[in-house]
């Protein structure tokens, strides 16, 4: 689901496309540095290499690509942390594997992370509750939900990067509802595993205010 380096900087719309993507992306990352507890940090560069080895596998689909990507499973784990633990798996992959690049990085963080985030605000409370079973349905939608939404940001900045791409933006979400079915069905099994084996992962606040919150209470 990345944007290829170079394909929206060839038009001003698409120059403009990129820019509005690094603000989000920058200030996403900046809200999960500032939340992150650093004694969590362990945790968020497990993720962040978990999403960096499931989008290693590619597969070329016209203007963008399609792979697993687990950022639904990283932003129920993360919360804002997402922002900075994908952030760094995109650049590694632009740096070693070519898979994006430097002027594609805060769109491609932001198509990923947001709905990482969103996901996280929406499930995270069922997949830390006492139902199994819901625990286990939050984690299918979560999964699920995080691909449908990262397909509607990249379909969105086509869309705004010019007519050129008007012709490919329902290609590119349909392409992503058989992964969105998979990572669906991975997000809920490995949720269901690690509520089983490391439950402190989950249960335990990734983010600093959570956690004195907490303790405050």
């Amino acid at each position: 689901m990345h944007i290829t380096e170079g394909l929206l900087s060839t038009s001003t719309e698409g120059m403009l496309v990129l820019g509005a993507g690094a603000v989000v992306a920058a200030a996403g990352t900046a809200i999960g540095l500032r939340k992150l507890d650093y004694e969590r940090v362990p945790q968020v560069a497990m993720l962040s290499a978990a999403f960096f080895v499931a989008s290693l596998i590619h597969v070329p689909l016209g203007f963008t690509s399609v792979h697993l990507v687990l950022n639904g499973l990283v932003g129920l784990v993360l919360g804002w942390a997402a922002f900075p633990a994908l952030l760094i798996a995109l650049l590694l992959q632009a740096v070693l594997l070519g898979f994006g690049g430097p002027t594609t990085l805060g769109i491609n963080t932001t198509a990923m992370a947001l709905p990482a985030v969103a996901c996280y605000g929406l499930f995270h409370r069922f997949a830390v509750g006492r139902n199994d079973g819901i625990a286990a349905l939050s984690g299918l939608c979560a999964g699920a939900l995080a691909i449908v939404l990262g397909a509607m940001i990249v379909a969105l900045a086509l869309l705004g990067a010019g007519e050129q791409f008007a012709a490919v933006w329902k290609l590119v979400i349909l392409a992503q509802l058989p992964i969105a079915a998979i990572e669906g069905l991975i997000t809920s099994t490995v949720l269901v595993f690690l509520r089983k084996v490391r439950p402190e992962l989950l249960q335990s606040p990734l983010l600093l205010a959570d956690r004195l919150e907490v303790g405050d209470a």
